[in-house]
């Protein structure tokens, strides 16, 4: 069984990550996997990238130009907005490494034209990391639903045009796809029903696997040792924010936390807590929050990540809109207590009062109190580490992830052996 994973990246970002976890797990099941890529940030051989200059350019070029589309839309939102319509050069990529089954991953950035999934050739599975694939080109929606039927007037472009681009992008993905036999994965229930209840997947089959981490890597160790080892302070109880972009996507909700925060130290916390945030370095103009703040900048090595997770009493994700961050989960494994809004897949990970706190969408005064319910219990704080602990060992280990993984590539292959 030869598997090949196309994906963007392999390290850098959390769809990234998650897929090359993913190869790698296989590879612990002596699977036979590669991934194929625009962007090697790893040393690993079995990880296919450009290599010449000029081809590297070409990608570099593709992902730049697969920008330009949205700014003809001069008041759209500052997000992520994928059009995906360069040629690409993947088929006599894939032809040459001739894998019996490919998973794509996040392909966005201009890697593989939406076009070019009706001609892989091959047994295909979709693993979904944002709604990108469903939508008219965001890759998250803000709850505009318009997906559900077939975009147009987007929101995120500031459109009043149901012929705009993103109904464009969605009747290239609708004529592109419709007689394409794929099964859809994503890591969590709540991207599945929106995957559901999509015009473009709705009558595909579609699975649910949770993403895995290295347990042996990301673990309980003794707090002391690694604040030591981070420069952090032994004597406060640290708060840790952690995402690609942390403080410049809105979607990541670092302007709730800092009114969480606010409201903490408005209650006699200013003393008791310091901030660390990871994924982004200190702004020149920093907000006072009442406390310390330390910006640890991008940490890209998984070694120095599980180190800061250690190290910190509780992890903040305060997302808008999530499907099911690695950030969260990696937190968990660490035994570090989760505090969240309950949306997305946040709810799949952290268990309400058992494992961290489940805060009212939105609502600041509820994160502030679901932090401080976490805090202030020595007994208890002990006992959510133990119980977050306890659920990353039972669902999102990376061997379990890839088990699940294997078993559904070996349906699809007998499937498609079968139709043949």
């Amino acid at each position: 069984m030869k598997i090949l994973h196309i994906s963007t990246k392999d390290l850098e970002g959390g769809s990234a990550r998650a897929a090359y976890r993913l190869h790698q797990g296989l590879q612990g099941l002596n699977v036979n996997s590669q991934m194929l890529v625009q962007k090697r940030v790893s040393d690993d051989q079995t990880v296919i990238a450009p290599q010449s200059i000029l081809e590297k350019s070409i990608a570099t070029l593709g992902g730049t130009l697969d920008t330009i589309p949205p700014r003809f839309y001069l008041r759209h939102t500052q997000i992520s907005f994928s059009t995906q319509w360069l040629p690409d050069v993947i088929c006599p990529k894939i032809t040459q490494l001739n894998p019996d089954l490919i998973n794509l991953h996040w392909f966005n950035n201009n890697h593989l034209r939406i076009e070019t999934i009706a001609k892989l050739g091959r047994p295909t599975i979709w693993t979904l990391h944002d709604m990108w694939a469903f939508t008219g080109g965001c890759h998250y929606d803000q709850d505009c639903g318009r997906y559900v039927e077939s975009c147009g007037a987007c929101p995120q472009l500031k459109s009043d045009n149901n012929c705009d681009l993103s109904r464009w992008i969605w009747q290239r993905k609708s004529q592109a796809w419709k007689n394409v036999p794929m099964t859809i994965v994503t890591p969590s229930k709540w991207l599945a029903e929106c995957a559901i209840s999509s015009s473009l997947f709705r009558n595909l089959p579609i699975e649910v696997i949770p993403n895995g981490v290295d347990l042996q890597r990301f673990k309980p160790v003794e707090r002391q040792l690694v604040r030591s080892l981070l420069n952090l302070p032994q004597n406060k109880q640290l708060i840790l924010f952690g995402a690609v972009k942390a403080t410049s996507d809105r979607r990541k909700g670092f302007h709730l936390l800092k009114a969480a925060l606010k409201s903490l130290c408005q209650s006699g916390w200013q003393d008791k807590i310091e901030l660390v945030v990871v994924g982004a370095s200190q702004p020149d103009n920093q907000t006072d929050l009442g406390f310390k703040t330390h910006y640890l900048g991008k940490l890209s090595d998984e070694i120095s990540l599980a180190q800061v997770y250690a190290a910190a009493d509780i992890f903040v994700a305060s997302s808008l809109q999530d499907n099911l961050p690695n950030t969260v989960v990696e937190a968990i494994a660490c035994g570090t207590p989760c505090v969240a809004f309950k949306i997305g897949g946040m709810p799949e990970i952290i268990e309400h009062q058992q494992n961290g706190y489940l805060a009212q969408p939105f609502e600041v005064e509820d994160l502030a109190k679901g932090i401080a319910w976490v805090l202030e219990n020595k007994e208890r704080y002990y006992q959510l580490g133990d119980r977050a602990r306890e659920k990353a060992e039972q669902e999102f280990s990376q061997e379990l992830q890839a088990r699940r993984y294997a078993s559904l590539y070996r349906t699809q292959l007998r499937i498609s052996h079968n139709n043949k």
